[in-house]
């Protein structure tokens, strides 16, 4: 029976596989692929992709379309402690559709954040499931206790940490604005791409607020096994956190 089983086209590892026909130089091929996730060296049969190259494509994308979707395991942010609140999205529909609701609370949700979080903290960490569920899922066990003892031993003070369901970034600063934090860290799944559905962003903000541009956070981006990995990327975040309380300040006045 196992030999009538069709391979699972996604486990292949591309990162040395070429398929051109007859390379003139194959060592290079493989050395140029190891430095990208891109599509390249793979050759065509004609005119179009091969079967192969084209059956990976549909699996990645299928990868990708399932982080949107799909819903965070809400055992990871309870195992962690995280209050659970949800944006003025309804559902994911709504919030694929609606980007400005998910940038919102109802004023009773901000009353429970209000009401159950600790205010005037050096910094609150928030994490939200965005355009991947499964970055949250898969990384934010690893990042979020990093960043914990980083924060301990510098002596921050740290907030209850939050999970929003059904959030934008942007979202970070109406929580910003009800526990005023100096500095507000949202982890939020990143829009999929074809390489990875896991990867995670950490935007931070000093003194966030909903009437500042965009342009006040400082962001820090592939976060995932295969990119920046989570314990690396606490690291980093650790390390600007520092630069924006020395320097009062951050996103593009941040000088690092």
């Amino acid at each position: 029976m196992s030999q009538d089983l069709v391979r699972d086209i996604s486990s292949l590892d591309l990162t040395d596989r070429v398929t051109v026909d007859q390379p003139v130089d194959r060592q290079s091929c493989i050395d140029l692929k190891k430095t990208t996730a891109a599509r390249i060296c793979v050759g065509k049969a004609g005119t179009r992709l091969k079967t192969e190259t084209y059956l990976r494509f549909r699996a990645d994308h299928a990868v990708a379309m399932d982080a949107v979707w799909s819903e965070v395991d809400e055992k990871v942010v309870d195992q962690l402690e995280f209050l659970k609140v949800q944006s003025l999205c309804k559902n994911k529909d709504e919030y694929i559709t609606r980007p400005d609701l998910g940038r919102r609370f109802s004023d009773e949700t901000l009353k429970t954040i209000s009401e159950n979080c600790r205010h005037d903290m050096d910094v609150q960490i928030i994490a939200g499931d965005g355009l991947s569920s499964p970055a949250i899922t898969s990384n934010l066990p690893d990042i979020y206790p990093m960043l914990m003892d980083g924060f301990k031993e510098k002596g921050y003070t740290v907030g209850d940490p939050i999970f929003v369901k059904f959030a934008r970034v942007a979202v970070m600063d109406r929580i910003s604005e009800a526990l005023n934090a100096k500095i507000t860290i949202i982890l939020i799944g990143e829009r999929p791409g074809l390489a990875t559905g896991e990867s995670l962003s950490a935007y931070m903000a000093y003194e966030s607020s909903t009437k500042k541009p965009e342009s006040q956070r400082t962001v820090v981006s592939n976060i995932h096994k295969n990119g920046l990995p989570p314990v690396e990327a606490g690291a980093q975040i650790i390390s600007i956190i520092d630069a924006m309380m020395e320097a009062k300040t951050s996103g593009i006045d941040l000088k690092l």
